[in-house]
C-alpha cells in the first residue's frame, strides 16, 4: 500500500516506515503529525484519485529530527568587469517516518 501526499508544495510517494525528508515544518521532534494532503492511495489492486485530494484520508507520520541538507554553491560572474560572488545554500530539513496510511 502506498500513498501520494502534498507536503510544503511538493509531492512524496510515501510506503509504511518509509522515512521521508521534507522542507522544515514547526514540529516537536518525537511527535506525530498528520498528512491530510493526500492524492492518491493505492492498496494493489485499488486506485483512489482525489479531485485534488481525497476526503478523509490522512497519512500519519512522526517527526525523527532536523538536518541540514548538502551545500549548493552559487557563483555569480560577469565577464570583463571584474566581477564575481560566491555564496552557498543548505536548506533546512525535516526527516519523517511514516506510520500509518488511513482512508
Amino acid at each position: 500500500m502506498y500513498a501520494i501526499v502534498e507536503v510544503g508544495g511538493r509531492q512524496y510517494k510515501v510506503a509504511l516506515n518509509d522515512e521521508i525528508e521534507v522542507n522544515k515544518l514547526d514540529v516537536q521532534t518525537s511527535s506525530t503529525i498528520s498528512l491530510d494532503k493526500v492524492l492518491l492511495i493505492s492498496d494493489g489492486k485499488k486506485v483512489e484519485v482525489g479531485q485534488p485530494y481525497i476526503k478523509g484520508a490522512s497519512v500519519e507520520a512522526e517527526v525523527v529530527g532536523e538536518k541540514k541538507a548538502k551545500k549548493v554553491t552559487i557563483f555569480k560572474f560577469l565577464r570583463r568587469k571584474d566581477s564575481q560572488k560566491k555564496t552557498g545554500h543548505r536548506q533546512l530539513l525535516t526527516q519523517l517516518t511514516i506510520k500509518k496510511i488511513n482512508k
